[in-house]
């Protein structure tokens, strides 16, 4: 289980899990990632549980990086103690994630719609750099979420030709 040597400090504040993700939301190392939902914790078992059903998976034939660890710890109070009894620091640990977008309504579509999607939004890209540039702009946020959209197309999109060569592939034996 993933748990930090030592802490400078035993508790820590819970912080807010507003928004998405700031960083770690691109894949560092091979192929495939997995991807939170929405904002939450973390936990150190299910990070174990995930790497466990990994490995299962892909048996020898891959590694597996896991790119968070968690670091802050979760305290409960112990049941059936009396009120201003202190609390313990809990076994679990957690890391924050941030939240974002599935892109599961776009693996349904099919390679030229998606080629289509993706021209419309590197015009819109195009459209609001010009307007950052001009100084028009009033929410530059919009510029990061259509990149993101960008690259989730594109992801996508590669998701689709490495299929269709794969079953090209498998035909060809």
């Amino acid at each position: 289980m993933l748990m930090p040597k030592r802490t400078r400090w035993r508790k820590q504040q819970r912080g807010n899990m507003r928004g998405a993700a700031k960083a770690g939301t691109r894949v560092a190392f091979g192929d495939y990632g997995l991807q939170a939902v929405e904002p939450g914790w973390v936990t150190a078992r299910q990070i174990e549980a995930a790497r466990v059903a990994m490995t299962r998976h892909i048996k020898r034939g891959g590694k597996v990086w896991i790119m968070v660890f968690p670091d802050k710890p979760v305290t409960q109070k112990p049941a059936e103690t009396a009120a201003r009894q202190p609390q313990t620091v809990g076994e679990d640990q957690v890391r924050a994630k941030g939240g974002s977008v599935k892109s599961a309504d776009l693996r349904d579509l099919p390679y030229e719609e998606l080629k289509t999607k993706l021209a419309e939004a590197k015009q819109e890209l195009f459209n609001l750099r010009f307007q950052v540039a001009t100084n028009q702009l009033d929410n530059t946020a919009r510029i990061k979420t259509v990149r993101h959209e960008v690259a989730r197309i594109a992801t996508v999109m590669r998701e689709q030709e490495i299929e269709a060569y794969r079953e090209m592939e498998v035909e060809g034996r």
